[in-house]
C-alpha cells in the first residue's frame, strides 16, 4: 500500500469517526430539545388545570413530588393554596427539616397537623396493606380541614411512575376523591425533578424518601419504638458520608441498602467495623449489607406481580 492510499484511509477514517459523531450530537440535541418540548407541555397542563381550583390543600410530605405540587398550587393559586404535612412516628425529624426548607424559601402557607395511625391496630400490624390506613387517616384530617377551612378540595403528589409500585395508598386516595395533579399531566419523577431543578427547589435532587414505617418488614409490629430505631441508624449511616440508602428493619437482623455506587466505600472493613458498632448498639443481633443495593420499595417486591 503507497503512502497515498494510506493518506486516503485515514482522511475517510478521520470523515467517518466525525460524522459518526456529529450524527450522536444531533440525535442526543434532537432528544433534549423533545423531552423540554414535552415537558414544557406538561407543566403548561398542570397550571392550567391547578388554576382551574378554587382552592386546594396539598398533602406535603416535603418529598419532591409534594414539594413541586406544593410550589405549582402557590404559583397558579396563591392564598388560596394551604400545604399541610402530618407530624407522627413514622416522620423523620430530617423529613421535616427538608419539608421546612422549601416552605421557608418559597413562603406558600403552610401547617402541620398529627395523625394518629399508630393508635390503629390494623396500621401496627403492618401487612401489606399497610398504606392504606396511613393514607385513610391523613385524607379523614384533610377533608375534615378542607370542610372546615373552605377549601375546595385536597391533592396529593403521585406521579405516573408510582402506577408500577405497591401503593395501596392510592385506594385511599381514591375513596376519599383526592385530585392527583402531577399524574393527570403526564408527569414522571424524571419530569418533575427538572422541573423542580428549574425553579431552584432545595429538594428537586433529594433522594426518594418513604415513611419510616416502610423499612420495617412486613408483618412485624409497628411500634414508636422501632421507628425510633431506624431513625437513628439512618442519621447515623448518613453521618458516615453515605447519601442514598435504607435502614431495613428484620427484628434481630438489620439489612442495609447502599447505592451501587456508594456500596465500595460501605464494604470497607473499616466502615464495616462502624456499621456493626452503630447497630449492634442499638439492638441488632445480626448486621447486614446488602449487596443489590439500594432499591426503592423493596419491601414491596414480593407484592408488585400480585398487584398487577
Amino acid at each position: 500500500m503507497t503512502d497515498l492510499q494510506v493518506g486516503i484511509r485515514s482522511v475517510r477514517a478521520t470523515f467517518l469517526v466525525t460524522a459518526i459523531e456529529t450524527s450522536a450530537r444531533t440525535r442526543y440535541s434532537r432528544t433534549v430539545v423533545l423531552f423540554m418540548d414535552e415537558l414544557g407541555t406538561k407543566q403548561q397542563r398542570l397550571g392550567e388545570q391547578l388554576s382551574k381550583l378554587p382552592s386546594v390543600i396539598v398533602a406535603y410530605s416535603g418529598g419532591v413530588d409534594s414539594a413541586y405540587l406544593a410550589y405549582a398550587a402557590h404559583q397558579a393559586l396563591g392564598e388560596r393554596m394551604l400545604a399541610v404535612t402530618a407530624l407522627s412516628a413514622s416522620y423523620s425529624a430530617r423529613d421535616r427539616e427538608e419539608a421546612e426548607k422549601c416552605v421557608a424559601r418559597y413562603h406558600f402557607p403552610h401547617e402541620f397537623i398529627s395523625t394518629d395511625e399508630l393508635t390503629n391496630p390494623a396500621y401496627r400490624a403492618n401487612n401489606a396493606d399497610r398504606c392504606y390506613f396511613c393514607k385513610d387517616e391523613l385524607f379523614v384530617k384533610l377533608d375534615e380541614m378542607a370542610g372546615r377551612r373552605g377549601f375546595a378540595a385536597v391533592a396529593y403528589g403521585i406521579n405516573k411512575d408510582d402506577l408500577g409500585d405497591w401503593r395501596p395508598g392510592q385506594q385511599a386516595a381514591r375513596e376519599h376523591k383526592v385530585l392527583t395533579p402531577l399524574l393527570d399531566a403526564g408527569l414522571t419523577k424524571a419530569d418533575i425533578r427538572e422541573l423542580s431543578r428549574q425553579v431552584e427547589l432545595p429538594v428537586w435532587d433529594r433522594p426518594a424518601s418513604a415513611c419510616l414505617s416502610s423499612r420495617i418488614a412486613y408483618g412485624i409490629e409497628v411500634t414508636p419504638e422501632r421507628l425510633a430505631v431506624v431513625e437513628k441508624g439512618e442519621e447515623a449511616v448518613r453521618a458516615l458520608g453515605f447519601r442514598q440508602f435504607r435502614v431495613r428493619y428484620h427484628e434481630e437482623l438489620v439489612r442495609i441498602e447502599i447505592s451501587l455506587d456508594e456500596l465500595p466505600g460501605a464494604l470497607d472493613p473499616v466502615m464495616t467495623r462502624k456499621f456493626v458498632d452503630i447497630f449492634k448498639a442499638l439492638g441488632f443481633k445480626f448486621v447486614t449489607l446488602d449487596l443489590e443495593g439500594f432499591r426503592s420499595g423493596s419491601m414491596n417486591s414480593p407484592l408488585v406481580t400480585i398487584q398487577k
